[in-house]
């Protein structure tokens, strides 16, 4: 018979610390025989009943050193004896209902222990677990919901797992419950059978004074093999916390509150309220398929921990890729409408235009097509293992879950641990054959740096243009400011122009400084010497310059147009004397441009002042005062030296520019605005003056300054395209000889980045709701950012070497990320999704709180400030490969990763000292202050150690204390990261809850068997049976060598080989 749900979802070897999946080993502390009274302190709910015998018959009578001791312990919190009366069935219904202010408290809890088990072997002890089953009427069969850890070696176990009914469940008092007991043979193979079962309904154990039931195992042959207890853990804490709690006020300052979220209540000093991923507003909307498991641990003290253990997959992991890939689809659709803006161009540059928009096409066809499939996707939420090569979904995160362990103590409170599990960011589908993300752009700026250099070299001695790496980069940021600033100069000259309309002194004056602000940094961008030269650039690009060049009459003077490796330089030789006049005119023109903008300014901020002045005087000295103004602002224009243009399509300029002011046959003299010298007419002109003036009407404001705007906005739109165009043409000039490589890396890292950026938006949503409440938290959120810590299991060897250098890449991009808390519209799941904007050169991401919580943000977050994040990662190989890796091949990529993150994690402390206070951080029972810990860090990042764990575990630690999000990924995040996050949720209850370090290696056994990650392997089976990974063992592989050296024993390997395959096969 398979062992179906007793496998385990983490049976790799994990070298160091992380051990094997560990074996239980016997003896009187992690298996006690109830005879034994030091046992019984230390394990199970059932601290009241020290001997065995009592535990069957529920005497009150024992050892009296058991008891003497148990009575000097405290009792434990949900040990309680029930009232005198018996329930009735109202209360127990009320009981079966749950508790509505925790929806995560299960609604029916229980522990079991069975004793004096009998095999039919009797050389052995049975490897035991308990799985339960349960039908309610009319329900004609059995449905299985939960098992305990498996026990070995102990006819007396005691299992640490509870039985835990959430309200879900849908039980009843009718409910009954079957109990059956299952011998493991052979767990590696899987193999078991049933030793007996018993049966009780819901109601009985409810009813039952002590809510404690002991029963009979029968077998099928109906024959006693042995007994087992039931003891719930009752109920009645929850009646009490619910009187405890007061009724909250209806109206708070006399503003309604009404009940939207119940979880941001905070109980009567009882503890703080804790979100729940399947009740609260903004999780459940972000997160769904949640797993729970129940644990009960003892502590040194004697006394228990209830653990809570859930994950859940997130609907993030289709929304955020489809999100993503449509931004990309317009930025690069942009990108084909900003290279077709350009214009005509000579044949040569419009052949090299043709070629780098058929490269962007094949891309923009291909995010179509994936965006198109994301679309149309219809599977669950998350990807499974065996998709990440999937070309459909190559941007969806592989295994994107939270984990979260929750720990209530002794007092009540409530402690909550969350971890993003996902499989490591990666270009599955591109392969790994051409190594990552890391080398790769590597190579590519090691090619950029190449051509660039052969270009100086060729153009050295003659007069070219040549961009310089830094000059790529500040196109780059020129043509976004421009963007950025054009739209806001839009907004406010619309804004201003209504608060001319309606009159608005302070609207007018608030609206001009703004207009003012932006349109002055526009002009900033725009007035660099770099815009001046690529201007300079695009002209000689035009045919009409070609063949003025080509013309008889410059005989001595010609272009040269170079076409070597796919890209072309245009520039000039011949009489430098030209040349210098050339560029020197193009640099005046420009000037023109960006001061036509400055002059139209001022003439609407003159305007805006006279009118705000007549506005403040009185109404009889309104027409003398003004008329005097008018006359004297006159005279004061016709003697400025800086005489101010402005653009009036619709009337010929009676002052046009002089011929001799520019060559006569430049090809840019045609674009070029018609300029007059004065500011343009107004209604002004004939209203102040006249004799009616003094009253003013409606339309006065508006009418007085919209050919002004109408200047402006025409200044600044030339402006803008034509640096924008330059910008264009110059990063052209400089994609071109790499368009290719260029496309290709970018789409990898597309890939790669969607992936972390996945991950990142899911513990962002959930830290923020978590820390709600927590006001040094949000502090340092909106003072110095988020502290996201990567943890990644990867080798150095082979493909996961190359995936690690994806992963590397993809984290690091995370710091042009920003988010944005916003007051969500409702409080429907589809409007509490975060929306992304942005585009390759920095993202946005606005999270929609629901009112409740929007009102709780301080009010810098309310004011819509940026919040940055600070990503660390941290890596260390522990599989087999990962040794290999060690003696055979390089592990600096692995070193290199450590050392850069370890710098950044040591800036983020800094900075949080200089700004903040100590009392924002969370408390820890912890002797270790931080700047140890961080000192220990350093040491074990620098010292050269095979595996060393002590690095994920401290930097793990680091970032909790520094109200960090953690991360922890492998190759699928499966198997390794199922043993990480296990080990690091018993590494916390021990450190910080104080669990009995006797039961360590049960605890540990217990999570990885039976807990929620459990599910990750079962749901990536398809709904299989949970069975380990069909890999060779790596012991196998060490002798592999070996076995070449005998062709005999080589055919006996292949032969035992294939039949343990074909054993894994047949038990699955």
């Amino acid at each position: 018979m398979p062992l179906s749900d007793v496998a385990d979802p983490a049976g790799k070897e994990l070298i160091g610390s992380f051990g094997r999946h560990p074996r239980i080993a016997k003896g009187p502390l992690m298996y006690p025989d109830f005879a034994d009274p030091r046992s019984a302190v230390l394990l199970s709910p059932f601290i009241k009943y020290q001997t065995r015998g009592e535990l069957l018959s529920g005497a009150t009578t024992g050892m009296a050193g058991g008891r003497e001791r148990s009575s000097r312990l405290p009792r434990p919190w949900s040990v309680y004896r029930a009232n005198t009366f018996e329930l009735s069935n109202e209360m127990i219904g009320l009981a079966l209902a749950g508790n509505s202010q925790d929806p995560d408290e299960p609604v029916v809890e229980f522990s079991v222990a069975c004793t004096e088990l009998v095999t039919p072997a009797l050389d052995r002890k049975p490897n035991c677990f308990v799985a339960v089953s349960c039908t309610t009427p009319p329900q004609a069969f059995w449905t299985k919901h939960a098992q305990t850890e498996v026990i070995e070696g102990t006819s007396n176990p005691i299992f640490l797992s509870s039985i835990a009914f959430f309200q879900d469940s849908n039980i009843n008092q009718q409910t009954q419950l079957k109990l059956a007991v299952y011998d493991v043979k052979d767990r590696s193979q899987g193999t078991m059978y049933m030793l007996g079962s018993a049966l009780f309904p819901v109601k009985e154990l409810l009813l039952d004074k002590d809510h404690r039931l002991q029963l009979e195992l029968r077998s099928a042959e109906n024959e006693r093999v042995g007994n087992i207890t039931v003891a719930a853990w009752q109920m009645e804490e929850k009646r009490d916390q619910r009187m405890s709690v007061a009724p909250l006020p209806d109206t708070i300052n006399g503003r309604t509150v009404l009940p939207v979220d119940e979880s941001l209540t905070e109980s009567m000093g009882v503890r703080i309220k804790y979100a729940s991923l399947c009740k609260d507003t903004l999780l459940r909307s972000v997160f769904g398929g949640t797993m729970s498991r129940m644990y009960r641990f003892p502590t040194t003290d004697g006394n228990h921990l209830r653990v809570l253990e859930q994950m859940a997959e997130s609907v993030l992991s289709l929304n955020i890729p489809r999100q993503y890939v449509k931004l990309l689809l317009e930025e690069d659709a942009a990108r084909v409408c900003e290279l077709e803006e350009l214009g005509e161009l000579s044949p040569c540059w419009e052949n090299l235009r043709r070629q780098i928009v058929s490269q962007y096409q094949s891309i923009i066809l291909a995010y179509q097509e994936t965006l198109s499939d994301l679309n149309d996707y219809r599977g669950p939420s998350f990807k499974a293992s065996n998709l990440k090569a999937e070309r459909k979904l190559e941007f969806m995160p592989t295994n994107l879950h939270i984990q979260r362990m929750r720990v209530q103590d002794e007092l009540g409170f409530d402690h909550t641990y969350d971890v993003i599990t996902f499989g490591a960011p990666a270009a599955h589908c591109q392969g790994f054959k051409n190594s990552g993300l890391r080398k790769l752009v590597h190579k590519f700026e090691e090619a950029k740096k190449h051509i660039y250099e052969e270009e100086c070299s060729a153009l050295s001695s003659s007069q070219s243009i040549v961009y310089v790496p830094e000059d790529i980069v500040q196109a780059k940021e020129i043509i976004g400011h421009i963007n950025t600033l054009k739209a806001q100069v839009s907004y406010y000259t619309e804004r201003l122009s209504r608060a001319a309309k309606d009159r608005s002194a302070s609207g007018l004056e608030w609206t001009l400084e703004s207009l003012t602000d932006k349109t002055r940094q526009l002009v900033m961008v725009c007035d660099r010497k770099l815009l001046a030269s690529a201007i300079q650039a695009l002209d000689t690009a035009r045919p009409e310059y070609i063949a003025s060049k080509a013309s008889p009459s410059a005989d001595s003077e010609h272009v040269v147009l170079r076409n070597d490796q796919d890209t072309l330089l245009a520039k000039w030789s011949g009489r430098n004397s030209r040349s210098s006049l050339h560029a020197d005119w193009h640099e005046e023109e420009w000037e023109k441009v960006w001061l036509n903008v400055e002059k139209s300014l001022e003439c609407i901020i003159q305007r805006v002042d006279k009118l705000l002045q007549k506005e403040r005087r009185p109404v009889s000295d309104s027409a003398d005062s003004t008329q005097t103004d008018l006359q004297g602002g006159a005279s004061k224009k016709g003697n400025r030296k800086p005489r101010a243009f402005w653009i009036n399509p619709g009337i010929i300029p009676e002052e046009p520019s002089s011929p001799s002011s520019s060559p006569p046959s430049t090809p840019s003299s045609s674009s070029l605005p018609a300029l007059s010298s004065a500011c343009p007419p107004s209604p002004e002109h004939e209203t102040y003056g006249s004799p009616c003036s003094e009253e003013a009407y409606p339309g006065e404001w508006s009418e007085a300054l919209y050919p002004l705007l109408t200047t402006l906005t025409e200044c600044v739109a030339m402006m803008s395209d034509k640096a924008k165009k330059s910008m264009v043409f110059l990063l052209m000039q400089d994609n071109a000889p790499t368009i290719d490589m260029h496309l290709s890396l970018q789409y990898r890292r597309d890939v790669v980045f969607c992936q972390t950026l996945t991950a990142l938006i899911c513990g962002f949503i959930i830290k923020l709701r978590n820390c709600l409440r927590d006001d040094g938290f949000l502090r340092q959120l909106y003072t110095i950012g988020l502290l996201a810590q990567f943890e990644s299991l990867l080798s150095t060897y082979g493909e996961e070497l190359a995936m690690l250098e994806d992963m590397s890449i993809g984290v690091m991009d995370l710091r042009n990320v920003t988010f944005k808390v916003t007051q969500a519209t409702s409080s429907s799941a589809p409007d509490m999704l975060p929306i992304i904007t942005g585009n390759r050169n920095g993202f946005n991401v606005r999270i929609p709180l629901p009112g409740t919580m929007f009102d709780a943000l301080p009010r810098e977050i309310q004011n819509g400030m940026l919040l940055r994040v600070q990503p660390v990662h941290f890596n260390v190989g522990i599989n087999e490969q990962q040794t290999l890796a060690e003696k055979f091949g390089d592990t600096s990529l692995q070193e290199n990763i450590n050392l850069e993150s370890l710098s950044r994690l040591n800036s983020y402390y800094e900075q949080f000292k200089e700004v903040l206070p100590e009392d924002c951080l969370p408390r820890s029972r912890s002797q270790t202050c931080l700047p140890e810990l961080l000192r220990f860090l350093g040491q074990n990042v620098h010292a050269r150690k095979n595996k060393n764990v002590d690095i994920l575990w401290q930097a793990a630690e680091i970032c909790r204390r520094l109200n960090g999000v953690r991360f922890t990924s492998c190759k699928s995040a499966k198997d390794r990261t199922a043993m990480s996050v296990t080990l690091e949720q018993c590494l916390i209850l021990q450190h910080e809850h104080g669990m009995a370090p006797q039961v360590f290696t049960q605890a540990l056994d217990c999570m990885r068997s039976i807990g929620t990650r459990e599910g990750v392997i079962q749901k990536n089976l398809s709904g299989l049976l949970p069975v380990r990974d069909f890999r060779l063992d790596p012991s196998l592989l060490y002798s592999l060598p070996l076995l070449a050296l005998s062709p005999n024993l080589l055919v006996v390997w292949i032969f035992l080989s294939v039949a343990y395959f074909l054993a894994k096969l047949r038990c699955s």
